[in-house]
């Protein structure tokens, strides 16, 4: 007779001392951080949490959903508070709810939505140092960003921006919805898709940025993503 529950959490962590998200050899991770304070909890071995995407190293997160199997005797509503109790300042559960034992939190996630911050003022701003990218040396043009991102939106193949080491079998996607918006010196990008590609993020906001900064036209942005010219973004 099984016994085990399937919970899900939601999450928000501060990145800034993680080598992202998944477990990683002689790395602290977020997963794993988290998988050892379960294990402290509950008897099922080997604990695995899965998320609903992977963040890089320095990568925050807001909402990240994931989910494990548990099989011990805490109730399902002591679980925020337990693991809060355990886990570091830079990791917080928000919430702890059982679901199916067939819920996924990676397959049954009907989006993810990235927020990128770029800090756009001649001197760095301390508070914002480990949220943002200091682009300081040109102002950013945030009209031509936005018109080609908005392009973006979409079923398209985004091969141009995936990185080698991938496991997916292709590399199509669909941006769902994107922004790009001004406030003073800060530049804030979302994007919202069925799933990102492995590296697809940065290697995209190094593209949009090159774009503000009119190092490349509409046109060769267009060209490169449209033709799945990877080897020309960097």
């Amino acid at each position: 007779f099984d016994l085990t529950k399937r919970l899900a959490l939601v999450l928000q962590y501060d990145g800034s001392s993680y080598s992202g998200w998944q477990n990683q050899k002689n790395f602290i991770t977020v997963q794993g951080t988290i998988e050892e304070k379960i294990a402290a909890l509950d008897p099922i071995r080997p604990v695995k949490v899965i998320a609903a995407g992977r963040t890089d190293s320095g990568v925050h997160a807001s909402g990240q959903v994931a989910h494990f199997d548990c099989a011990g005797p805490i109730p399902i509503h002591k679980w925020t508070s337990a693991l809060n109790g355990r886990l570091p300042k830079s990791i917080k559960v928000l919430e702890a709810v059982q679901v199916p034992r067939d819920w996924h939190a990676c397959y049954s996630a009907k989006y993810r939505r990235y927020r990128y911050t770029i800090f756009n003022g001649s001197y760095s701003n301390i508070f914002l140092q480990n949220i943002s990218w200091h682009k300081y040396r040109v102002r950013l043009d945030d009209n031509s960003m936005r018109n080609v991102l908005n392009e973006l939106v979409g079923l398209h193949d985004f091969a141009a921006f995936q990185k080698a080491g991938s496991n997916r079998i292709n590399s199509l996607t669909t941006v769902q919805e994107v922004s790009i918006c001004r406030d003073g010196d800060i530049v804030t990008t979302e994007i919202q898709a069925s799933g990102f590609l492995y590296g697809m993020l940065r290697l995209l906001m190094g593209q949009l940025v090159a774009v503000g900064e009119k190092r490349l036209s509409l046109e060769k942005f267009k060209a490169r993503w449209r033709g799945g010219l990877r080897s020309e973004v960097r």
